[in-house]
This record gives structure tokens, C-alpha cells and sequence, in this order.
């Protein structure tokens, strides 16, 4: 009978950016809580939004990691990976082509590509993928997805008939996509981006206006990219280019959309549905998940915002575990957590912090367990 009384546990965080991935994190606040109730279940579940993380946490819950070399935003080569199982490929456009691939963190605003994307896909379908998930975050091109498309054989000229440039500057020259020498099986696939921004591909809230600077673009350098935005806009679709998300990493949404027949789905609950969380979540007595910085920013569409909205709604409390929150309590209570975590009141120096994330986050565990799970 004391096993059937037992509770069990669901620990669901995100990465704590710049101190311990979403394993670790997991892993140290699964010790906390064994360490209080032993009798304890604890289930531990990584998660990710579809940014930074999203192939580690597929693996970590037991899918195939695929290692390869493929082209970093700036064109060298770069040892990648991304997550299978059966037909269904997880693509993280962060740890392809993202801003943490560029060389010497320099970045290349008119210059950087997506092409390495197209790469990893192209690898994924020919290891016979028929659902593609695409994580789009930290991108550090915005070439709208061109790239991604020369890479799966589109060609994309200029008015001499030549193979354009990668880049986005460069599709300011882009007269013709032409389509036929797209990879084969693009056409018996199905692609979904997993995406929580819901910005227009042009414009004051577009990729070039709202992302370009996180890129490193000037004042000089957002009209260019705009105006090269554009002119691809009318080569390819303008329709796709007002479609929420299409100006996603830096546009990559909306190559997706227009040729790829992508459609766009909420990172966190693609990621959740994929993990089978919603089946845990239903026998789980709690649920604690996190991230590094719990603010308003996290209230839009963020890994631990998803996770307490499932469990919500299967009736089980879900407590937050956080570096920080600048949040009121009445704010986390109002987004559904019945109480929240955050390491720095065990220790307010952010170095030391960072530095001591997962003893703290150990200690944070054995907390939860005291006060929520009582024997």
C-alpha cells in the first residue's frame, strides 16, 4: 500500500541559460526532492520552447541523436546534430545556424545564412523523415529562409541567370526562385515550426525591424535588409509574408511557409505533445518546472508557461523552481503556479549564482519536497 501512496513527481524544466541545461537542472532538483522523500516517483523531463535545448531535451528522453557537419551562419563547418525517432525529425535551427555558431561571436548581419539548415534537413528526409519539427530561435541570418531553400535544391538567381549569393543583403538581386530542383521528398513530408513569435516577415514588427539589431545590424544595415526582404517577398509569396510567425529567425518562417508548406505551431506545446508530457502529467501528484529568469517575457508562450497550462488543466499544482523572478507573487499566481523558487533568495550574488546552480537548485528541491509533498 505505502507504493501506491507514494507520489509522483513530474520535473519539467527549461535550460537555466548560461549556468546548467535543462538536464542538469532537472537532475539536481530530482535529487533535492529524492532526498526528503525517497519514496518518492520522480519522473525527470527536460523540456525546451523550440530555441536553445530543444534536440538535448529529445534525446535526453530516449530519442536518437544524429550527429553531422553542416554550414554555420557564416558558412564553416560545424559539428551539429538533431533528434530522431520513427519518421519524425527535430530540428534545432540554434545549434545549426544560430548566433552561438558564429565564429568568434561575430556577427555577419548582411552576410549570414540559413543554409545550413537546409543541410540538416536534407539529412534528416534522406534518413527517410516524413515530419520535420523545426525549433526556430537564435537565429543569426535574416536571409528569410533562402538559404535553408538553396541548401534543399531550390535555386535562387539574379537577372543574369546566376546562382545568387547567400545572405540576406544579397537577396535585394534575386529575380528568379526557381523550384524544380527541390529535394523529392519535400513533397510527401510535412514540416511544422515550433515558434512562439508571432511577427510578420516585413514592417515596423517584422524579422528585419524587430531582430535585426540582436544580430548585429546598424542603422545602415536594417534598409538594406528590408528592402532585400521584400523584393524576396514578392519572388516568393506576399501573401505568406502577413502570416503570424513568418518573420521567425530572421524570416526563416516565412521560407518555410511559402515552399515548404510549413505550418506554425507554439514551441512549448509541440515539444510537450512530442514528450508524451500530457500522458505523465495525468498520474503525477506534482509537476515543478523552470528556467533561469521567470519575468513578463516568460509569460508569452516560455517553456514553464506551457507546462503549468497542461497541468492545469489535468488538475495538478505545478511549482516553479527559477534563477530569478522579477515577478509579483500575485503575477506567478495568476499564471498558474502555486508558488515559486528562485535561487537568488538562497544566494542574491548572480555570479556565485550561477556559479553554485545546481546545489542551489538541489537545495530548492528539497524545499518543494517539505512543503508540497508532506509525508
Amino acid at each position: 500500500m505505502a507504493r501506491e501512496t507514494s507520489p509522483r513527481v513530474v520535473v519539467a524544466p527549461d535550460k537555466f541559460k548560461g549556468s546548467l541545461t535543462a538536464r542538469a537542472a532537472a537532475a539536481a532538483l530530482a535529487t533535492g526532492l529524492a532526498q526528503v522523500r525517497p519514496d518518492a516517483e520522480i519522473t525527470q523531463l527536460p523540456v525546451a520552447d523550440g530555441g536553445d535545448g530543444t534536440v538535448d531535451a529529445f534525446v535526453a528522453a530516449g530519442w536518437e541523436r544524429v550527429e553531422l557537419t553542416a554550414p554555420g551562419p557564416t558558412g564553416d563547418p560545424e559539428p551539429t546534430a538533431y533528434a530522431m525517432r520513427d519518421a519524425i525529425a527535430v530540428v534545432e535551427l540554434a545549434a545549426v545556424v544560430g548566433l552561438v555558431k558564429l565564429p568568434g561571436d561575430k556577427p555577419d548581419p548582411l552576410g549570414a545564412s540559413t543554409y545550413g539548415l537546409g543541410v540538416v534537413i536534407a539529412h534528416a528526409l534522406a534518413r527517410g523523415a516524413t515530419e520535420i519539427i523545426i525549433g526556430l530561435g537564435g537565429s543569426a541570418s535574416t536571409d528569410g529562409g533562402a538559404g535553408m531553400l538553396q541548401a534543399l535544391g531550390a535555386r535562387i538567381l539574379d537577372g543574369d541567370g546566376r546562382e545568387l549569393a547567400l545572405g540576406g543583403a544579397a537577396l535585394a538581386y534575386a529575380t528568379e526562385l526557381d523550384r524544380s530542383g527541390l529535394d523529392s521528398h519535400i513533397a510527401t513530408a510535412s514540416f511544422t515550426l515550433a515558434c512562439d513569435v508571432d511577427n510578420p516577415l516585413l514592417g515596423p514588427t517584422g524579422a528585419t525591424a524587430v531582430y535585426g539589431p540582436q544580430k548585429g545590424a546598424t542603422a545602415d544595415d536594417l534598409p538594406i535588409l528590408e528592402a532585400a526582404l521584400e523584393n524576396w517577398s514578392r519572388l516568393v509569396g506576399p501573401d505568406f509574408a502577413e502570416l503570424p510567425g513568418a518573420g521567425a529567425a530572421g524570416g526563416t518562417g516565412f521560407g518555410a511557409l511559402a515552399v515548404l508548406g510549413a505550418r506554425v505551431q507554439s514551441g512549448i506545446e509541440v515539444i510537450l505533445d512530442l514528450l508524451g508530457f500530457r500522458d505523465l502529467v495525468g498520474a503525477a501528484t506534482l509537476v515543478v518546472t523552470g528556467e533561469g529568469s521567470l519575468d513578463s517575457q516568460s509569460l508569452h508562450g516560455k517553456a514553464p508557461i506551457g507546462v503549468c497550462s497542461v497541468a492545469q488543466a489535468a488538475g495538478v499544482p505545478v511549482v516553479a523552481a527559477v534563477g530569478r523572478t522579477t515577478l509579483a507573487i500575485e503575477e506567478i499566481h495568476a499564471a498558474g503556479f502555486t508558488a515559486c523558487y528562485a535561487l537568488a533568495d538562497l544566494e542574491s550574488d548572480p555570479a556565485r549564482s550561477m556559479a553554485h546552480a545546481a546545489p542551489l537548485l538541489q537545495q530548492v528541491g528539497e524545499r518543494i519536497a517539505t512543503e508540497h509533498l508532506p509525508a
